[in-house]
């Protein structure tokens, strides 16, 4: 049934384009005074005809094309009787060279002008559609597989590219930008501005249509319109028009922060041994889980839109102030920790402090996207100086997954403080 469809849209198609084809030629040589004796939309055997003012106007059974017969020239029909008579005033052959070829050409003629009449009424009626920056820099680009590879991550707002202003999405894939050398584009990252040079071989990765949609993207908040009752979603808890979980991560890292004190050290990492306080390997692992889920939670709030890196407490607490304390305090004499560290360093060597604080391929995700988020951060030196290098930074590359293991410990140990 598919296939009878696509063959009558088809033959369709070609009717109403070949009928407008032929049209040209035959209001062209009205229009000059010659005889048109038939003007038919598909080919003999006639199902249709009807004469109208000296033009037979019909259909043929043969839906493969259709012909303009006019006086006095040889076409399709093979119609030669004429050319032994002397020619009638009337008829093709008597009109004067330019006459003739507009007729000729009539027909693309009028195939082109009827193609610039359809898009400018689509242009009219749709407008010129495109994606202003404003209106991007709302809710920050969606870097796609290329895009993060040259350094941009989603949620970038895009200011200047090479130095100069832009005005919609078209100037963001703009071919020149790939073919010249050092294009620089300009980025607004949470709150800092940083620059994002494109490899001079960058060209050679942009090289089809699959590769331009791999680049950059504008991005949309989601918003959940409607659940179908009785759906997956509905049973889950997902509701018609709720943001539960954006309200649930908002929720529990509020709860960090509040229970952190002003120097970035929450109670978690305290632990009673021997009678006297002090900051264990469990603590420290604690702290470690909840920090990495914060930072998870900051990222899915970023990629839409929403910047909880700067929420800031009465005390002056942010999640940056957390990460400082934990890398502070990690235990490495030139860290600038006190004898109250959370491990001896002369008599743990690095890995086993890293062992220690539970780090391992799995739980580097947080510290990856912490980085690319803020890469000229004075605490994105430390976390690289004192957390990543010792472990390996090549490793790190490797395997920096590992968000949903900290989004998971994060919010069952925060749930549980009342």
């Amino acid at each position: 049934m598919d296939g009878l469809v696509m063959t009558a849209q088809m033959i369709l198609a070609l009717s109403i384009i070949v009928g407008i084809h032929e049209f040209g030629h035959l209001i062209t040589a009205k229009i000059f005074g010659m005889k048109v004796e038939k003007y038919f939309i598909g080919f003999p055997p006639k199902i249709w005809s009807i004469n109208y003012k000296g033009t037979e106007y019909g259909l043929g059974s043969i839906p493969l094309g259709g012909f303009v017969k006019i006086s006095g020239i040889i076409d399709e029909s093979m119609d030669t009787e004429h050319i032994n008579k002397p020619p009638e005033p009337w008829e093709f052959r008597s009109k004067p060279p330019w006459q003739r070829l507009i007729v000729m050409l009539g027909g693309i003629l009028f195939n082109v002008i009827t193609g610039l009449i359809i898009f400018t009424i689509i242009t009219f009626y749709n407008g010129d559609v495109y994606l202003s920056k404003d209106e991007i820099n709302k809710n920050g680009i969606l870097a796609l597989e290329l895009g993060e590879e040259v350094g941009f991550i989603t949620g970038d707002k895009i200011l200047k590219i090479n130095g100069e202003n832009w005005e919609r999405d078209t100037d963001l894939f703009n071919p020149n930008l790939f073919l010249d050398y050092n294009t620089t584009f300009s980025i607004l990252r949470s709150s800092n501005e940083i620059d994002i040079k494109l490899p001079n071989n960058f060209i050679n990765k942009m090289n089809s249509k699959e590769a331009l949609s791999s680049f950059l993207k504008a991005r949309t908040p989601f918003y959940i319109d409607s659940v179908f009752i009785d759906g997956n979603a509905y049973k889950a808890g997902i509701l018609s028009g709720d943001e539960k979980y954006f309200q649930a991560g908002l929720k529990f890292y509020g709860i960090a922060l509040n229970i952190t004190r002003k120097d970035g050290s929450s109670s978690w990492e305290i632990r009673k041994q021997k009678g006297k306080s002090n900051r264990s390997k469990r603590g420290l692992l604690k702290m470690t889980q909840v920090v990495g889920g914060m930072v998870m939670i900051a990222e899915v709030f970023a990629n839409q839109g929403y910047d909880l890196y700067s929420f800031e407490t009465k005390k002056g607490v942010t999640v940056h102030t957390m990460i400082d304390f934990l890398i502070t305090y990690l235990g490495y004499p030139d860290s600038g920790a006190k004898k109250k560290a959370y491990i001896d360093p002369e008599i743990m060597d690095t890995k086993r402090i890293l062992k220690k604080t539970g780090i391992n391929d799995n739980t580097l995700g947080w510290a990856h996207a912490y980085i690319k988020r803020f890469p000229n951060k004075e605490t994105t030196k430390k976390l690289i100086k004192y957390y990543l290098e010792p472990y390996g930074w090549s490793r790190y590359i490797q395997n920096s997954g590992g968000y949903g293991m900290h989004m998971s410990c994060a919010y069952a140990d925060i749930n549980k403080i009342k």
